[in-house]
């Protein structure tokens, strides 16, 4: 599968960016401290689907710089849209997972006419939400299991959900992957600081664009009930919860998830392209 790796840059600052496969153009938004070489299961699964997945890592994540003064989640959110506008992308699909769901949510808030249609995996609303499993929430204040492959093994269970511990393979790719680009500490750093008090509880009514909300239903960060949360509050929103999966199901089951995924987004394409309505949201 083709693929570019590059450096943009996007408001004074380097973004390590990864375009791949042919296709409809989906911007996928990483979660806490994450890189682009997380997301390769998904990114093939997808790219099969005839899908280009556009990755990048955040600032003070992977290969990107760390910004000196951290962004609030808006500003992360502008960021995005401003990787769209060096790429050339006019608008786009997006994808988040987890802390990058907040800044996707944000994205498709403050420029609804970027975001044709929304994926929204493993996240919530922030502040308003069902908290995590406290143990699982006090671990990711440190980003420790990017650097030490005995404390993701130790962890992982407790962080991800009970199918996550079974899974050599899975447990190895991701630890090559987080260890080969850790995030700074004062990059996580920052990421923590743009999510502590965020909310979209109050606006979620006012997001426009189909959404597809993916959860797993064994999810120790990001309890379901989030998920069934944000399909009630969106307005064009639907729900899919899959059985026995946790915070890491798009990796732990890329194949069904790109499925579901493509599935949604060629739904409405043809919705859009049949009713005569603009693919914007």
């Amino acid at each position: 599968m083709n693929r570019l790796l590059t450096f943009v840059l996007v408001d004074g600052h380097l973004l390590r960016v990864s375009i791949r496969g042919e296709g409809p153009p989906l911007l996928l938004v990483m979660g806490l401290g994450g890189n682009i070489e997380m997301w390769d299961r998904l990114e093939r699964a997808l790219n099969r689907h005839g899908i280009q997945t556009i990755a990048y890592d955040a600032s003070g994540t992977g290969h990107s710089p760390t910004r000196l003064v951290p962004q609030r989640m808006p500003g992360l959110a502008r960021q995005a849209a401003h990787l769209l506008d060096a790429l050339g992308h006019p608008h786009a699909d997006v994808l988040g997972v987890s802390f990058g769901g907040a800044v996707a949510q944000e994205l498709a808030l403050g420029n609804p006419h970027r975001v044709r249609r929304l994926v929204l995996a493993s996240t919530g609303c922030g502040l308003g939400g069902v908290p995590g499993n406290p143990l699982a929430m006090s671990l990711l204040a440190t980003p420790l299991r990017y650097y030490s492959p005995a404390f993701l093994r130790l962890t992982a269970g407790v962080l991800y959900g009970p199918t996550v511990t079974p899974r050599e393979d899975l447990l190895r790719e991701q630890i090559s992957a987080r260890r080969a680009r850790p995030p700074t500490v004062w990059g996580y750093t920052s990421q923590l600081v743009a999510g502590a008090g965020w909310t979209s509880w109050p606006w979620l009514s006012r997001i426009g664009a189909p959404t597809l909300v993916l959860a797993g239903d064994r999810d120790p960060i990001v309890p379901p009930r989030n998920a069934r949360l944000l399909a009630r509050r969106i307005p064009a929103a639907q729900l899919e919860l899959v059985p026995g999966a946790g915070h890491l199901l798009l990796l732990d089951q890329p194949d069904h998830c790109a499925a579901v995924i493509a599935d949604f987004l060629d739904h409405e394409q043809g919705m859009s392209a049949g009713d005569g309505s603009p693919t914007g949201g």
